[in-house]
């Protein structure tokens, strides 16, 4: 991901804006995308910062580990249930969360599932 633009930039785009320049002509003028100022100036007039929000970082999982709790008791009552069966239990209360999700879920806690029923011995012996 691209570093984001200083704020020392930012400012100047933003100080010539308000200094009767056009958005596009100052952004023609310090070399930057004419969105990029564009939306300089609108956050400067809403928040009255040109600060760069923060980059990176989890955003989705902030919703799958306020029901940490209500996951792991899941858990708990029916310890061989399956994502899917998890997934349909979490619908039922209103929580969507894709299979994936949940797989997320229990790799950062490093709690294993079983994925199928273990199959038979062979009668003749091992084959390899």
């Amino acid at each position: 991901m691209a570093r984001s633009i200083s704020a020392d930039l930012r400012k100047r785009v933003v100080a010539a804006v308000e200094g009767g320049m056009s958005r596009r002509a100052a952004a023609a003028h310090f070399q930057v995308g004419a969105s990029s100022a564009i939306r300089w100036v609108a956050q400067t007039r809403v928040t009255g910062e040109v600060a760069a929000k923060p980059q990176g970082g989890d955003r989705r999982s902030r919703a799958i580990e306020a029901q940490a709790d209500r996951i792991l008791a899941l858990i708990a009552t029916k310890p061989d249930s399956t994502l899917e069966e998890l997934k349909a239990a979490l619908a039922a209360d209103g929580h969507t969360f894709s299979v994936s999700a949940l797989s997320r879920f229990f790799q950062r806690r490093k709690i294993t599932l079983k994925k199928r029923p273990r199959t038979l011995l062979s009668r003749s012996g091992r084959t390899s």
